[in-house]
């Protein structure tokens, strides 16, 4: 019993030194490749890319995405390499400990070429690949896919045996396929089957590399790289068409969000207003103040930035849309050319007016960290700030409905909308109900700004952007009907970005304009016409 104890103690002990010698193995490996970054040489670098990524250092994957986001930094007179973190601090690249020291003098960036950036990138993919982290090796394996790097098949091959999550092994198993591709040494065999795992991936990574096989390679494989590719062409067809239908819905429902406040005071009032533009545009500035304000004062509260704009921004275009109402159109009303032109001067007063208190350039207006990114969904990418603008409409849309259902500002404006006589008669001061649609129509017009401010740039013409679309909108559907602009808005987004790639984006205007035009000519009324008696006759 007392030599198996002995034996057990002198096991674990050659088990600890091998250990040991094996981490100093590593530490030198990778000491000795920092001296190559003070080369200032891409082919010493690309050396001690590839010395430090096989040298298993804890501090590899740190200095390699350093060196990535240029902040890796070395001194040539003192051999000395250095890390700068994001703070601005540094440390030595060798013990991952902060450098203290006054920083040399001839201190520089290490240097990057695009050679370079795909060796980091296929180094740091190799280095992940057994990460903790589910997302982590995912962005791994896509990086080995993409770069092809041949020294990362055995930790690829690792990975794979390894992996536990089905999505990521998914994509691993792709990458060992490109691997294998633009492996010559592989049989004839063996890539017909990677080609159809690379066919099953299907997008346009997939197609890029099975057009990159050498023409001389075997009958099979470019037979099986022929059906690959039609294949992927069918499938990159049928995600263009849903991809354009998202940027139709996306535009559709940007439009919808400007248009809607204009359906309510041209339905109610008659009244052409051509400075619907600049309330949208005040909604806008209106968030930039806030976010400045924000900045300045309560960093923490920037992501809650769009959530205190919106009632300022409604309150702050209402309150002006009610002057304007009051002071200029409610003399011109019955008389449409007439607030045409005032509207339109008001616009202009509007806009200069702005110039001068915020300057003709663009402001910056921020994303919070919740509309900002994107995500893959099949095979197209959707934006979150796109995202949140459909279901902001979409809220504002069943709101306004259900205020001109349920409130007796709504029964009241429906009333003066189908027989503004009548309802006067009953007892409903139209003056006031014309006062307050207008507020309203301006007041979404702002909260509209401040949706429009995430996409679009913030400036003095940003409502000239939106104006005429509006009236398209507004006409097509069937004026005052809010489910017609709907449809209307959704139905010219959607045409809209169908036809841009054939006929280009001013084209695409122009044979929407015609469209809207010949319609006119037989549906005058727009699509959904309200009824009423006074509409009628």
């Amino acid at each position: 019993m007392r030599r198996l104890f002995e034996r057990f103690a002198i096991a674990l002990l050659m088990v600890g030194i091998l250990a040991a010698g094996t981490l100093t193995a590593r530490a030198a490996a990778y000491e000795d490749a920092l001296p190559k970054f003070t080369l200032d040489s891409f082919s010493d670098t690309a050396d001690a890319v590839d010395a430090i990524a096989g040298s298993g250092s804890p501090h590899a994957a740190a200095l390699l995405q350093a060196l990535k986001d240029q902040r890796l930094l070395f001194s040539a007179t003192d051999k000395k390499v250095l890390i700068k973190t994001a703070d601005g601090k540094l440390t030595d690249a060798a013990t991952g400990q902060p450098f203290t020291a006054a920083p040399p003098a001839d201190l520089d960036n290490v240097r990057l070429n695009n050679r370079l950036r795909n060796l980091i990138d296929a180094a740091l993919g190799a280095l992940t690949l057994m990460a903790p982290d589910a997302g982590k090796r995912y962005d791994a394996a896509q990086s080995v896919f993409k770069s092809r790097d041949a020294s990362a098949a055995s930790a690829l091959d690792k990975a794979i045996a390894a992996e536990k999550d089905a999505g990521v092994k998914k994509v691993m198993q792709e990458a060992r396929a490109a691997l294998t591709l633009a492996d010559e040494s592989a049989s004839p065999a063996d890539k017909v089957a990677a080609i159809t795992i690379i066919r099953d991936r299907g997008d346009q990574d997939a197609m890029a590399l099975l057009q990159s096989l050498p023409a001389d390679s075997p009958k099979e494989v470019l037979a099986a790289a022929g059906d690959a590719k039609a294949k992927i062409e069918r499938n990159l067809a049928l995600w263009s068409t849903v991809q354009n239908f998202w940027y139709g819905l996306s535009l559709g429902s940007v439009l919808l969000l400007a248009a809607i406040g204009l359906a309510i005071t041209f339905g109610v009032m008659g009244v052409i207003n051509m400075a619907h533009g600049e309330m949208v545009m005040l909604g806008a500035y209106t968030t930039f103040v806030v976010q400045e304000i924000i900045r300045t004062r309560y960093p923490g509260l920037f992501d809650y930035s769009l959530a205190i704009a919106l009632p300022l921004a409604f309150l702050f275009s209402a309150i002006v849309g009610i002057i304007i109402e009051r002071s200029v159109i409610r003399f011109l009303y019955g008389r449409p050319l007439e607030t045409l032109l005032a509207t339109w001067g008001i616009s202009l007063v509007l806009q200069q007016a702005v110039r001068a208190a915020f300057g003709p350039t663009n402001k910056e207006v921020g994303n919070p960290s919740w509309m900002s990114g994107a995500f893959d969904l099949g095979g197209i990418l959707i934006t979150y700030n796109r995202l949140w603008i459909i279901v902001f409409t979409a809220i504002v849309f069943v709101a306004l409905l259900a205020m001109l259902r349920f409130t007796r500002l709504g029964l009241e404006m429906r009333a003066v909308t189908q027989n503004r006589a009548m309802a006067a008669a009953v007892g409903i001061r139209t003056a006031r109900i014309d006062a307050l649609t207008f507020g309203l129509g301006s007041g979404i017009a702002g909260i509209a700004g401040v949706a429009l401010s995430q996409i679009d740039n913030v400036s003095p013409n940003l409502g000239q952007g939106y104006i005429i679309d509006s009236f398209m909108v507004v006409v097509f559907g069937g004026v005052g009907n809010l489910w017609g602009t709907l449809v209307g808005a959704m139905t010219l987004g959607i045409a809209n970005k169908f036809l841009e790639p054939f006929a280009g984006a001013v084209l695409g205007k122009i044979a929407i304009l015609v469209f809207i035009i010949l319609f006119i000519q037989k549906r005058p009324r727009g699509m959904f016409a309200l009824k009423g008696r006074a509409i009628e006759a």
